[in-house]
């Protein structure tokens, strides 16, 4: 099999080293995330397009496909056929093979780009190849305009190639072209949307995480972060860093005035992200703030709680609607355990400030012990994103099988766009899919004296999971890694 990938249009207009760079990114990402899949993978750059090559059946078909369409860099890609190139009436054939019922009760054209010495041109390619599959297929006829199909074929020199289908990729820039960043990431709807934009972007996005207080809501994000790397920028290797707020907050509460503690929080939040990108010697902080659509979003706050570092902060969503957020949230894959995650925020004031003045801020902070924000940077836990899951099963002791157990339920955890795509299969054993964000809501409903075994592709996500749970104090779990 044999795809054509095409960059992003912003790519091509690039000048000439800038351009050979980020097509040599892209392919190296494509390599980095392709080559696991199947022994013999391929991945060639060439001025206007990389292509890919390998052997293989449909399933392995479907999973370049998958990676092919959430790879950053990519305008579109053609899933092709190739063939020697025989004479017209070999090409016809085979065109109507792969073709034929496709064009049921549909009008059509054919178009054809073709390279190389031949007694032949490309029109005259289109018109026999066109008029065959108008005589022997059950198509509607041909409609040179406003075709419901577009046939597409390609002769270069002595190779004959049939577009079986075009899958749109996902734009923007290949990850690592572009500096890197840390977005700030609290697992909603507008940091993992504003994160993600980043990465589409080719930004190696870190996540940093202020806890403060909730355990259930550090383990959303990590799951969020998780999905959101391994989905989007599996190719190159991140942090995810995990700042403890909890003394921050006491410390604002006790000695802040109600009416601006969430602009001195945020304050507090953007010094200490500024240290975290220092540390990891990035330039830019990303955060999922939207003009006005929370007290501390004015345009007066945003500036006030800018003004405490110098680092850039870019704010994807800045001008961007709640419905619109949502909407790409569910593009994504995030919107549903977005929606449902555990937050905790130990800051709500009853009346906050809209117009914060900065010597009033400046007089509230006076009485803020800073020496609590230096501790908290100060023991900043920074991990590998791919050992987030070590971390929590460091925590507690997660048994790992490699086979099912008698009596044992799997339960697939993977998103269930993962899971259509590649379903699990095992006979005599009971599967229950519950993706991740579902867990552990229902897993309190399940039947306590049976074994469950936790599954995913890469076992991150089941290992993450396991180990809460464990935590929890469900001692009936374990992790299924075949």
């Amino acid at each position: 099999m044999k795809f054509i990938v095409k960059f992003f249009p912003e790519i091509t207009i690039k000048s000439k080293p800038v351009r050979k760079q980020f097509v040599k990114d892209l392919r190296d990402n494509l390599r980095a995330l392709l080559k696991p899949l199947a022994e013999g993978m391929e991945v060639q750059s060439e001025w206007d397009k990389i292509v890919v090559s390998v052997e293989g059946d449909d399933e392995l078909r479907l999973q370049v496909i998958d990676v092919l369409g959430r790879t950053p860099g990519i305008a579109f890609f053609l899933d092709v056929m190739e063939y020697p190139f025989v004479d017209m009436q070999d090409a016809f054939e085979k065109t109507l093979a792969l073709w034929g019922d496709k064009l049921t009760g549909k009008t059509f054209v054919v178009r054809c780009k073709r390279t190389g010495q031949h007694d032949f041109n490309s029109h005259e390619l289109e018109q026999y190849v066109g008029g065959g599959l108008n005589q022997h297929s059950p198509a509607a006829g041909v409609d040179l305009r406003n075709p419901d199909v577009t046939v597409r074929l390609e002769v270069q020199s002595d190779r004959f190639f049939i577009i079986n289908e075009r899958h749109a990729g996902l734009g923007g820039f290949p990850l690592g072209s572009i500096e890197p960043v840390v977005s700030l990431i609290s697992g909603g709807f507008d940091s993992t949307v504003s994160s993600y934009l980043t990465m589409k972007r080719g930004m190696r996005t870190h996540f940093c995480f202020f806890n403060l207080g909730g355990r259930d809501h550090e383990v959303g994000v990590k799951e969020v972060a998780l999905y959101l790397w391994m989905k989007y920028g599996a190719s190159s290797r991140v942090k995810f860093v995990v700042v403890p707020f909890e003394e921050v907050v006491g410390e604002i509460l006790k000695n802040v005035q109600d009416s601006q503690m969430g602009v001195i929080l945020k304050r507090m939040m953007m010094r200490a992200g500024s240290k975290v990108a220092e540390t990891l010697n990035v330039k830019a902080l990303v955060t999922g703030e939207s003009v006005a659509q929370v007290s501390s979003q004015t345009l007066t706050n945003l500036s006030v709680i800018d003004s405490v570092t110098e680092t850039l902060t870019l704010r994807p969503l800045i001008a961007m609607d709640k419905n619109d957020i949502i909407s790409i949230s569910r593009e994504i894959g995030t919107e549903t355990f977005a929606a449902a995650m555990p937050e905790y925020c130990g800051v709500i004031s009853v009346k906050p400030t809209t117009r914060a003045r900065p010597e009033k801020i400046a007089e509230e902070e006076s009485k803020f012990d800073f020496s609590i924000l230096d501790e908290a940077v100060k023991s900043a836990r920074y991990l590998n994103i791919d050992e987030v899951a070590n971390d929590e099963v460091a925590l507690q002791d997660v048994e790992i099988l490699n086979i099912p157990i008698q009596g044992g339920v799997i339960i697939d955890v993977r998103h269930p766009s993962e899971e259509e795509r590649k379903p699990l299969k095992l006979s005599g054993i009971e599967i229950q899919k519950i993706p991740f964000y579902e867990l552990h809501r229902q897993f309190a409903e399940l039947d306590k004296r049976k074994p469950y075994l936790l599954y995913c592709d890469k076992g991150v996500m089941s290992r993450l999971h396991a180990a809460h749970l464990l935590e929890q104090g469900y001692d009936n779990v374990k992790v299924y890694r075949p």
